[in-house]
């Protein structure tokens, strides 16, 4: 087991990483690179490049031997040091051991149903969560990984054993390389997969014109889930909220119509999906 893991950020209370309250921990480091990312500061490690020093209101963030040292204490949550970053990054991450994130979630366990690990893709730090999650379930909460799917199912058994649910995405089913920097294929084969487990709790796809084949994908996800009656397949029109000005040039002119988002649920339950949800964001 790694002895440490870096943490971009902890959510006491959320409602939408799974059912009820639950405690949401964001790992930092992802293996995919998505063009409508609404966190890219999870994907890669602080490269203490400095440049995020200046623009820091508070001073919270500080250089001490050559190293990044941020006092959350300070911290306003402006989040200037985010927008500057150009590594895809944060210097406000921390590093925890299982006990001492086992701690946290004591303090708040007679108010949650469980936690939900997230990121970044947190099956990266597999071993780790396979430990925390045991841990977490010996004081009667449950356990969710929030995943892009990609990931090798065998180097990850353990964790698939100990994790109650599993929220998936499927980014594309074809052309995957025009809408994520990856040369991985789809992921369809893992969501079968955790299928079969019954360790599936929703299923999501994010909804952006041209850069995917967007009615072969949601129709080929729509079949597989229809099988499976208490699986939520989520719909989620691409929206801008929380990116970076290079990443909203890239999808503005890409965001699907309240109407065309219309008529996917439609498709979709006509195919038979039992439950779907349409996730939009009229602003956009």
């Amino acid at each position: 087991m790694e002895n440490r893991a870096t943490v971009n950020k902890i959510i006491p209370f959320s409602n939408v990483d799974g059912p009820g309250n639950r405690l949401a921990i964001f790992f930092q480091g992802c293996n995919i690179h998505c063009v409508y990312c609404h966190n890219p500061e999870t994907i890669n490690l602080c490269s203490k490049c400095k440049l995020c020093l200046p623009g820091c209101p508070t001073k919270a963030i500080k250089e001490d031997l050559n190293n990044i040292q941020f006092d959350n204490k300070l911290c306003v949550e402006c989040d200037q040091c985010i927008k500057i970053c150009k590594s895809n990054s944060s210097p406000r991450t921390k590093d925890y051991t299982v006990d001492e994130l086992l701690a946290i979630i004591e303090e708040y366990k007679l108010f949650i149903r469980g936690i939900t690990v997230s990121g970044g893709e947190p099956t990266l730090k597999a071993p780790f969560i396979t430990e925390l999650f045991k841990k977490v379930k010996s004081i009667g909460l449950t356990c969710f990984v929030d995943t892009n799917g990609f990931f090798d199912k065998e180097d990850i058994s353990e964790l698939i054993s100990v994790t109650d649910k599993f929220m998936v995405d499927i980014k594309a089913i074809d052309n995957l390389e025009s809408l994520c920097d990856t040369k991985m294929s789809n992921n369809i084969d893992n969501l079968k997969y955790l299928l079969s487990l019954d360790k599936v709790y929703e299923v999501r796809t994010v909804l952006i014109e041209e850069l995917m084949d967007l009615d072969n994908t949601v129709d080929t996800v729509a079949n597989i889930v229809k099988e499976f009656p208490e699986v939520i397949y989520k719909l989620i029109r691409v929206h801008t909220e929380g990116l970076r000005e290079e990443q909203k040039e890239k999808i503005k002119d890409k965001i699907p119509s309240q109407a065309r988002m219309k008529e996917v649920e439609q498709r979709v339950e006509a195919i038979g999906v039992k439950k779907v949800e349409i996730i939009d964001f009229p602003s956009v």
